[in-house]
This record gives structure tokens, sequence and C-alpha cells, in this order.
């Protein structure tokens, strides 16, 4: 018998649950950065490969706890989730790569800011799901207006053509507004200079500093995208979560594997557009084939069909750009 807080529910699922899902996390942060990237350096592409591999492989088998103390159907949705949230996730590589040329963050000091940036991220997507399930549950119609979101965004994808990733504007322009220093202090992300006019102390920030705020900021409007085609799949909590944080838990090893040659999956943002279409359209289509569930085997089949599509013919449409 557990002790009874324990099987306390907390957003649908008992205690333990969200128990061993943040000692998981816990553990592979501290083993990333406490262990094998305690000091400042630049991960190679093998290496990085091999850490990417790894942690797909944590979030895949933690279907396997999802099926064992959930159920099949709930393992198949988190499934579906961690593949939608990994391929969008590659749109959040190219603009990273854009954000650490533009405050010139050597490759040495990227993985730093973005361990810390997945720790912010944790917790602002945490805030989101959090606040799309009770406004679910309080107003189911909600579904309704999470599908048109993604139904529109994806058919504006679709019809945006392929941009100039030279083109593509990294910064916000309230990054200007605050104190920072023109140059890098180690990995310090604050630093104690004279004020320029009365010359006391102040804190400023570095770039460094400037670097991970503005990730930040990227990922919270890469979030408007991907929390709403989850919520899609299911409205469980739970699932949710951990299949967002499972798949952004491995993109700075991912990073570090494909920022030098993101521009080869150009075209994969229209399988992307037809993934979001496919997600929004089946709320629709539950209704109108009067249908409890759309059948996860058949949204995460749909779903990596089209990713699979998108990143083959990326490949074959830049092969020249390989050679």
């Amino acid at each position: 018998m557990l002790p009874e807080f324990l099987t306390f529910a907390v957003l649908g699922k008992p205690f333990w649950a969200w128990g061993v899902f943040f000692l998981v996390v816990a553990a592979l942060l501290v083993l990333d950065l406490g262990v094998l990237h305690r000091k400042d350096r630049e991960m190679g592409v093998r290496e990085s490969l091999l850490m990417t591999a790894f942690y797909v492989t944590v979030g895949l088998a933690f279907s396997g706890h999802v099926w064992a103390t959930i159920g099949p159907v709930e393992a198949v949705d988190y499934l579906t989730g961690f593949v939608i949230e990994k391929s969008l996730s590659l749109d959040n590589i190219f603009v990273i790569a854009l954000i650490f040329s533009a405050f010139a963050i050597p490759r040495a000091l990227q993985h730093r800011v973005l361990f810390w940036g997945i720790l912010g991220v944790i917790i602002l997507r945490g805030i989101m799901i959090v606040a799309g399930a009770a406004l679910v549950k309080e107003y189911h119609w909600v579904l309704y207006l999470f599908a048109a979101f993604l139904v529109i965004t994806g058919i504006k994808m679709m019809f945006s053509g392929v941009e100039d990733p030279e083109e593509k504007k990294a910064l916000p322009g309230f990054v200007r507004h605050f104190r920072m220093t023109h140059e890098l202090d180690g990995h310090k992300f604050l630093v104690r200079r004279p004020h320029p006019r009365t010359g006391r102390l102040v804190w400023w920030l570095t770039p460094l500093a400037g670097a991970l705020i503005v990730v930040e900021f990227t990922d919270l409007i890469f979030a408007v995208d991907s929390v709403p085609a989850i919520f899609a799949i299911t409205t469980d909590p739970y699932i949710v979560f951990t299949s967002n944080i499972f798949a952004i838990l491995g993109l700075r090893s991912l990073y570090f594997a494909l920022s030098a040659m993101i521009a080869r999956f150009r075209y994969l943002k229209y399988a992307l557009a037809a993934v979001l279409i496919f997600i929004g359209s089946k709320i629709f289509l539950v209704d109108f084939l009067d249908l409890t569930k759309f059948p996860p085997a058949i949204s995460l089949g749909v779903t990596v069909a089209l990713i699979a599509a998108g990143v083959l013919f990326s490949l074959w449409r830049t092969r020249s750009e390989a050679r």
C-alpha cells in the first residue's frame, strides 16, 4: 500500500506519477550539466547525435511507463504528442542559431544557455498547459478555437513559401532596453559594472543573458502553436505536459547536431503545415463522424508518415548542397 499523500490526485493523476516524471527530468538535467558538461566546451556532432539518441530513447521509453501505469490509448497519445513536439522544435533550432549568431555566443557557451533555457521552458509550458487544461475542462468549445487556430496556421505555413534564412529576424526590439555589456565575461549571465553616468556599481546583463532571454521569448511564441496541437490530441494535462517536456529535453543536443545543416530541412515546413491542418481537422471530424475520440493509432501513423515524407523530400531536394 502506498502512503496516502502519494495517491493524492494532481490534475487528474496521482502524486506519485508526477513525482516519477519530475525525478526522471531532474536526473537527466543533473547528468547533463553536472556530469557530462561541467566545463564549458563545444559539443561535437558525434556527441550531440549520441545525446540526441539517448534523449529520444528515454522519451520513447517513458511511453512504456505510461502504457503500464495508465493505459495503451494514453501511451499512443503520448507518442503522438512527442513526435509532433519534436518535429515542431526543428523551427526552434533554426531561430536559436540566429539568436546565437546575433549575440556572438561561441559554441562552447551555447550549451549553457540552452540548459538554463530548458528550466524556463518547463515552467512556462507548465503554466500554459495548466491554464489550457482548466479552460478546456470548463469550456469545451475552446477546443474548437484551438482546432481552428491550428488549421489556419497550417494553411498560412503551406502558402508562405520557403524563407531565406538570412532574412529572418531573430531579435525582438525589447532587448535593446536592457542594460547589457558589449562583451562576454566567461559564462556569467550577470556582472557588476560602474554606471556610465553615476559611477555606482550596478548589475549588467551579459550577451549570454540576452541570448537566454530571447530564447525563452521565442519558445513562448512557438508554444502558441505546439500546445494547442497536443491539446487537439488529448486533453489529459499529464500526457500533454510529459510529451512536451521530453521532446524539448533533447532540443539542446539536437541543436548541435543539426544547426550546421538546418537549411537542408527547409521543405519540412510543408509537412509540419499538413500535420497542423490534420490535427486541427480531427476535432471537427470527431463530431462529424459521431466518434467518441479519433483513433489514436491513426493519428500517430498519419503524423509520422507526413513528417517522414517532409524530411525525405527536403533531403532529396537539397542533395546538391550536401555535395
